[in-house]
């Protein structure tokens, strides 16, 4: 591979670094085997094996393909599931899954776990003692590419002590060409790269990697197919259901639709089914799951059914509390506000993210709705959905966004009112439209809008605090504090950590608290016996 010394770093928008943009340069390269799609390569003193590598141009192209629907339990993956039951049948193998990002990041390292174990793999706490470890990765923000580079390097040390270790990179990041060149370049010691659409694969990548002794990148950057039937193992009394994939909406700073795919819906009878099992398992939570989640059904060509008519099958499934994450304003239509509006086992917290409250902002996002949209959008939901609390996702120092823009992002907040919101300081991400925008605002001035905004949403998160107290709350106990074995803690149905003493025989029920004391991030209460409710 040939990297040039004072090509511009595609990643931090600096110059002078190295740029690992450019897949692969295979001119020193010696192909060894060609069969079958794939192609063995020696580079560099290492052999690699490349099923299929990452293409940004592939990764957004949105055609009109039937999209393949892929039962995980196919014959050639039973028989590796069973060759590798019985190698640990002999001798047991442990793995170990760091996971970095969203929801849908940990529900992929869930369906991770669920093929290792059928395998015959145990999971180990401590990862000097795995013979796998998984970096499941995000691609959102720069700082979660930075901790997984960090990781790796600590683990070459652990490599070196242990060669039969397999350590493999798999999530958003890996759908990255240049993440992938850079792995290659940096980190030779990396056995298995494959991406988010590969991840029903994992027996067949461990499998090749294994007994090859190569490094195997297989990384689909098609636009994506559905796996049912893939095995999961949760834990706890909360569950994520994937109900779609990918995302078309191509907003100008986003890396997902180049490394998620195009939308696609899972069927709603395959949905509800899942629902239903879970319900029936005892599960007193379900969080339906997608990149763009309220977009489910769009892509249906055989029938007209939307995310709110999924919502509404959702009330009619005895499981106590039903989520969502994440939706897009752009989508959120009258049908869902009316559903959520019949309450029962919806819960009223909904994440809405708006991202900035300027619509010239928005307009250079290409969010495609304006602030006066938004606002109206939210003043539907309130008057729709009793108790509706909202959180968001913001983005500070978009390029471009000027002292006047920033303060129509603070003063839409005020209006809304929201009880939370995750914000993020603008960072170019390798591959989209944003990236090739002038970054001028100083890093001083992103800094100081970010605290700002901080401080209000936390004067925000206080205030909607303070007026739930006396007022006694549903929470599901989900285990002890931290810090004292005493103390309990548990979400209200708007998603609010509660905080109580109570026995620790609570844990996995509803219970009724009386909130006595309010922080900025949670709040406390007091147990009320006699309403416990252990479902």
């Amino acid at each position: 591979m040939t990297m040039g010394n004072n090509s511009p770093d595609l990643k931090s928008g600096k110059g002078g670094s190295k740029d690992y943009s450019k897949y692969f340069d295979f001119s020193d390269a010696k192909v060894i085997s060609e069969e079958e799609g794939k192609t063995t390569y020696r580079i560099k003193g290492r052999t690699v094996q490349i099923n299929s590598n990452p293409d940004y141009k592939e990764g957004k192209r949105r055609g009109k393909q039937e999209i393949e629907v892929i039962h995980f339990d196919d014959e050639e993956t039973t028989r590796i599931m069973e060759q590798f039951r019985e190698l640990n049948s002999h001798k047991q193998h442990y793995y170990s899954i760091a996971t970095y990002g969203c929801q849908m990041n940990e529900h992929d390292t869930e369906t991770m776990k669920g093929m290792l174990e059928q395998m015959g793999y145990l999971p180990v706490e401590d990862r000097n003692d795995a013979d796998i470890i998984l970096l499941n990765t995000c691609a959102i923000r720069e700082n979660a590419e930075d901790k997984v580079f960090g990781e790796l390097g600590h683990l070459k040390t652990l490599k070196l002590e242990k060669p039969g270790l397999l350590l493999g990179v798999c999530g958003c990041m890996s759908q990255e060409e240049g993440v992938v060149n850079r792995i290659m370049a940096k980190h030779g010691f990396v056995d298995m790269i494959f991406g988010t659409h590969n991840i029903h694969r994992l027996p067949q990548i461990i499998k090749e990697s294994l007994f090859s002794k190569e490094l195997v990148v297989e990384v689909w950057s098609k636009e994506g197919d559905i796996i049912e039937n893939l095995p999961k193992k949760r834990e706890g009394m909360r569950a994520w259901v994937n109900i779609m994939y990918g995302c078309d909406k191509f907003c100008t700073y986003c890396i997902v639709p180049f490394t998620r795919g195009k939308e696609r819906s899972r069927r709603p009878e395959d949905v509800i089914a899942e629902v239903r099992e879970l319900a029936r398992l005892g599960f007193k939570e379900v969080t339906l799951l997608g990149q763009n989640v309220n977009a489910y059904g769009k892509d249906f060509i055989d029938k007209d059914y939307t995310f709110g008519d999924l919502m509404d099958d959702m009330r009619l499934i005895d499981i106590p509390r039903i989520r969502f994450m994440t939706s897009h304003p752009r989508d959120f239509d009258d049908r869902l506000i009316e559903v959520l509006g019949k309450g029962g086992n919806l819960t009223e917290h909904i994440h809405l993210p708006v991202q900035s409250g300027s619509t010239a902002v928005l307009k250079k996002m290409s969010r495609k709705y304006t602030r006066e949209a938004y606002l109206e959008l939210v003043r539907k939901i309130k008057a729709s959905v009793p108790n509706a609390v909202l959180t968001t996702d913001i983005i500070v120092g978009f390029p471009g966004e000027t002292e006047e823009q920033f303060e129509e992002t603070l003063s839409l907040v005020r209006e809304v009112g929201y009880d939370m919101a995750y914000t993020f300081i603008y960072s170019p991400r390798e591959g989209t439209p944003a990236a090739a925008m002038e970054d001028n605002v100083p890093q001083e001035v992103k800094n100081g809008r970010l605290k700002r905004l901080n401080d209000l949403i936390k004067e925000l998160s206080r205030v909607s605090n303070d007026r739930m107290l006396g007022e006694l709350v549903e929470v599901l106990v989900e285990g002890e504090s931290k810090n004292n074995s005493s103390v309990l803690s548990g979400r209200s149905r708007a998603n609010k950590l509660v905080h109580f003493e109570g026995p620790r025989e609570l844990i996995g029920s509803f219970v009724q608290v009386r909130i006595t004391d309010t922080k900025t991030w949670y709040i406390k209460g007091d147990y009320v016996a006699e309403a416990a409710a252990v479902l």
